[in-house]
């Protein structure tokens, strides 16, 4: 079994090439050649930890396995490490045998970001100049800057429950030349494309927060219970996901589908615009929504990479196991 430290991830895996494996990833969910398996995910009733599993097969890529992990959102201030953690599994589909232990954290940061950016990449308008950041976590740094690579950006207005984390995405804006503005939630009008990436189990961004031809995505909402947008902003736009059973279930539409405002015939995979077999955005005044709920998938195909790249490099770690 090869093993692939934490530490060794950032030098392998660069936003690129988690983009590419995300978007491939979700045009073969589109086209059945993939699919995930039901998700576990707990609240374990210790440290006011999220636990749990996702997993997968890519018959296309012969990639199988799962990630193991969640959300201690006391580790920050307890223990100086982050918030998310967790660990890829692979193994081997045509035996069983474990092939491959990785590392999750940074990918798992790197998956959901280049998610977001493949959703603005084929639903936000072309012209979108001012791009909306909700939440300012150890995340919302990785989301920004993949998603600035996606349009050509001129500004980054930004909202965070506590204000004083901010200058975490205005330090990204500032990278990338933009000049950036902290707003209250109403300011949202102003953004074509808006990014919601927090832990909220009650909604901030509402439907009049946001204009029309905006592309908004949701990418928080990952657990029974958490909740970042009104449900009426899903019956007001074209609902998008990474997988409908998931959406519907754990991610943000669960609580429009609940109140009756929406059906599961109105959540669309986004894989299907990809291929092309959605039309995806089909006016400048339409308002889409990316319901990114996290799919196993999503690790698996970043970490077979990473494990690729690890080996070709001679860094990756073989253990008899």
């Amino acid at each position: 079994m090869l093993i692939v430290p934490e530490r060794e991830i950032a030098d392998l895996m660069t936003r690129e090439a988690a983009f590419e494996a995300v978007e491939n990833v979700f045009a073969a969910m589109a086209a059945g050649d993939a699919y995930n398996f039901p998700v576990v995910r707990e609240a374990i009733g210790h440290e006011d930890a999220l636990y749990g599993f996702k997993g997968g097969f890519d018959r296309a890529g012969l990639t199988l396995g799962l990630k193991a992990g969640g959300y201690w959102p006391n580790n920050l201030e307890k223990r100086q490490i982050i918030n998310h953690q967790s660990t890829v599994f692979l193994f081997d589909p045509d035996t069983g045998k474990a092939k491959a232990m990785v590392g999750g954290n940074l990918l798992t940061a790197l998956r959901t970001a280049a998610a977001s950016s493949v959703s603005i990449k084929h639903l936000a308008r072309q012209d979108a100049s001012v791009i909306g950041m909700i939440g300012a976590g150890h995340q919302a740094a990785f989301q920004l800057r993949s998603a600035l690579e996606q349009r050509d950006f001129e500004k980054v207005i930004g909202w965070n429950f506590h204000p004083e984390m901010l200058p975490n995405i205005e330090k990204v804006a500032a990278e990338a030349g933009l000049p950036f503005e902290a707003v209250q939630l109403d300011g949202m009008v102003e953004a074509e494309v808006i990014i919601s990436i927090t832990s909220a189990f009650s909604p901030s961004l509402m439907a009049d927060h946001v204009s029309p031809g905006t592309h908004v995505a949701c990418m928080g909402t990952d657990t029974k219970g958490k909740q970042e947008v009104e449900t009426a902003l899903l019956a007001k736009a074209d609902v998008f996901t990474d997988e409908v059973a998931q959406s519907i279930s754990i991610g943000e539409a669960q609580h429009a589908i609940a109140e009756g405002l929406i059906t599961e015939a109105d959540v669309a995979q986004l894989g299907a615009v990809i291929n092309g077999t959605h039309a995806g955005r089909s006016s400048d005044e339409q308002i889409t929504l990316f319901d990114g709920t996290g799919v196993g998938l999503q690790d698996l195909a970043v970490a077979a990479s990473v494990v690729e790249l690890a080996v070709a490099k001679g860094i990756a770690i073989e253990v008899d196991f």
